[in-house]
């Protein structure tokens, strides 16, 4: 199985912690360059040290900006892309704040569509004539098992990541023809800092303690654990690969059984 991602670049959204870091190390690992993107300076300078080098010739490197900040975005992608063309994209973007979709405000509604969908919007069209003109590319969205079934108190975030999926099954179809696939992960319950935001959300709204939310969480998961990023980096590693060539258009959920829909 041909999963060699030498000589290939990959940026990785959200890339300094939880899954968008754990995926960035396994395509490191494949032998592709990666460039990790997030907001802050810091903690993507400790995530880049954490990268694996397989040969001399890989490097890697990383981008600070705000995903709000379109204009900042595009810039510095295009930058990067144009000095090393980018053949696979993770797009991997914190989610929105809990609460009911019925009692959201519209500004909430709108910065999780500009953050999430406009934000992936603007990283495909700086990426694609490098995608295109190398006859490879590799779009792979983190987003949620809500696609699915939708999660109770994440009326907003249930809202985008659908939104996403659809976005993603309508790419699928119009860029297959250029070697470019495009397909969504959608992570379970995952060791990640959005787990423990979640858990918190929780326990505040319920009275109940963190043990006894994690508890009644892991009852619904066949797997009977969280699962690790790493567990998840390593779905998106395989979808960025040759061997993945022809799964296109798909939602992939990692989350050890726990959603009850085919």
């Amino acid at each position: 199985m041909n999963i060699d991602l030498t000589g290939k670049h990959a940026l990785v959204c959200g890339g300094s912690q939880g899954i968008g870091r754990a995926a960035a190390i396994e395509l490191a690992a494949l032998g592709a360059d990666v460039t990790l993107l997030a907001r802050s300076r810091d903690p993507l300078e400790k995530a880049l040290a954490e990268l694996p080098r397989t040969h001399a010739a890989q490097s890697h490197a990383t981008i600070a900006v705000d995903m709000r900040d379109h204009d900042a975005l595009r810039a510095k992608v295009e930058a990067t892309a144009n000095a090393n063309p980018v053949q696979i994209l993770v797009n991997n973007t914190g989610g929105p704040p809990g609460g009911l979709a019925s009692t959201a405000g519209i500004d909430e509604f709108r910065d999780a569509f500009e953050q999430h969908l406009i934000a992936a919007q603007t990283v495909l069209q700086a990426l694609l004539p490098g995608m295109k003109a190398s006859g490879y590319g590799r779009i792979v969205n983190v987003i949620s098992t809500s696609v699915k079934e939708p999660i109770r108190n994440l009326g907003v975030s249930n809202t985008i990541r659908g939104a996403t999926a659809s976005w993603a099954k309508t790419l699928a179809t119009e860029l297959g023809g250029f070697g470019i696939t495009v397909n969504n992960v959608l992570p379970g319950y995952t060791q990640t800092q959005r787990l423990e935001q979640i858990i918190a959300d929780r326990v505040r709204t319920s009275g109940k303690s963190a043990a006894e939310i994690e508890h009644a969480m892991l009852a619904s998961v066949p797997a009977g654990r969280f699962a690790r990023p790493a567990e998840v980096g390593a779905v998106i590693a395989f979808l960025a690969s040759p061997a993945a060539a022809y799964v296109n258009g798909i939602n992939v959920p990692v989350d050890g059984g726990r959603t009850q829909s085919l």
